[in-house]
């Protein structure tokens, strides 16, 4: 069973369920997404709305171990050294017309975003644990001492 945002956001405490039945109606009528309703309607943290539905996607996709799986050089080629390391995606492979690519569980939102604006292809997210994601990414596009100083952020 899929859970939705709004159950998501009841269960931290955000919104109440009387506040989750009013987004219901509206979006109803207004066919909004239900986190920019909740934004607007009750004052939730775009931020707050984020993370919950980077919690509600966890439930719906699948964990892998990169390092098990078979790397296509094409997908690879489809997001360049600099984007997988800033964005912490790795393309794995073409599985139909969708590309498959892994990310953490703490960083869905932001692969998400990425990926919806700036690859082409059709893209599906798998989960993976974040030590296994960035050994296979060092194996397909070296080191990202250079990117991490470019980005502020300290190389492990």
């Amino acid at each position: 069973m899929t859970m939705r945002l709004g159950d998501v956001l009841v269960r931290q405490g955000v919104i109440t369920a009387d506040q989750r039945d009013v987004i219901v109606a509206e979006q109803a009528v207004s066919h909004r997404p239900f986190g920019w309703l909740a934004e607007r309607m009750f004052g939730v943290s775009p931020l707050v709305v984020e993370s919950a539905w980077a919690e509600q996607y966890r439930t719906l996709t699948r964990v892998i171990d990169p390092r098990k799986e078979l790397i296509d050089p094409v997908a690879i080629s489809r997001i360049s050294r600099r984007q997988a390391w800033q964005f912490g995606v790795l393309p794995i492979r073409h599985d139909g017309d969708e590309l498959m690519v892994a990310t953490t569980q703490d960083n869905i939102g932001r692969a998400l975003r990425f990926l919806n604006w700036s690859v082409s292809d059709r893209c599906f997210i798998v989960l993976a644990g974040e030590r296994e994601l960035e050994e296979v990414m060092v194996a397909r596009y070296g080191d990202f001492t250079a990117v991490a100083e470019v980005m502020g952020r300290r190389a492990s």
